[in-house]
């Protein structure tokens, strides 16, 4: 059974930084692409980041030179390292993986994480 478990999120200060993790098993994830994706409160789900399975990788706009994407084939494990955060970065983070680089860019995986909490204060 394929699983994303998602860990990392909290409570942090505008400027400061959070380190989430996505730990993926149940299948072969070394070969996939993954990438994360945020949605708050009254708003639609929107793409963060990704990661193609060669370790190549792609940012939102609004994250560029603030966030870090990056995996661990060995232990199947994507991270986002977010710097300089801001209180609009408060959302929900979603972990995603899809044999397809181009599906998790769009927003269609074939799996999810449950997703962890980011709250930024001002």
């Amino acid at each position: 059974q394929v699983q994303l478990v998602e860990s990392g999120g909290g409570l942090v200060q505008a400027g400061g930084s959070l380190r989430l993790s996505c730990a993926a098993s149940g299948g072969a994830f070394s070969s996939h692409a993954m990438g994360w994706f945020r949605q708050s409160p009254g708003k639609e789900r929107e793409f963060v980041a990704a990661i193609s399975w060669l370790h190549n990788p792609y940012y939102t706009d609004s994250v560029k030179g603030r966030f870090t994407i990056s995996r661990d084939g060995v232990t199947n494990t994507v991270y986002l390292l977010m710097n300089s955060l801001k209180p609009e970065d408060t959302a929900v983070y979603y972990c995603a993986a899809d044999k397809l680089l181009s599906r998790v860019r769009i927003g269609e995986p074939d799996y999810w994480g449950q997703g962890t909490q980011v709250t930024v204060s001002s």
